[in-house]
């Protein structure tokens, strides 16, 4: 290697290959781990409310790796409903004849107020 004596790396691109599998072999950290569930959650709740408005049950959504306890923000609709946002998309959990279920909806310029 030439350069400097205390030199670790031949070239950058020695440099990013290693940082690169250090950080495969390392548990995520916490923050990419929150990230990654808001965007799985984010994705399914939009895959499932294509028209603005869903009923789907809530065993159904877990399978595919939902997780409930991520959101972004909530919002308390006049009935006192607290429906919970991941970004635009909202889920309010729902019990109909012993069936769990969530009623996905999307975020509207009204719920700002």
């Amino acid at each position: 290697m030439r350069g400097r004596s205390d030199k670790l790396f031949c070239d950058l691109h020695c440099k990013g290959a290693y940082h690169y599998r250090s950080a495969l072999e390392n548990e995520p950290r916490f923050f990419n781990q929150v990230d990654n569930q808001l965007k799985q959650n984010r994705r399914l709740l939009k895959n499932y409310n294509k028209s603005g408005k869903a009923i789907i049950r809530k065993d159904l959504l877990i399978e595919e790796g939902f997780n409930p306890n991520y959101f972004t923000h909530y919002w308390k609709n006049t009935k006192g409903d607290v429906y919970l946002f991941v970004y635009e998309y909202g889920f309010l959990r729902k019990v109909e004849h012993t069936v769990e279920k969530y009623v996905l909806i999307k975020w509207q310029e009204y719920m700002e107020k």
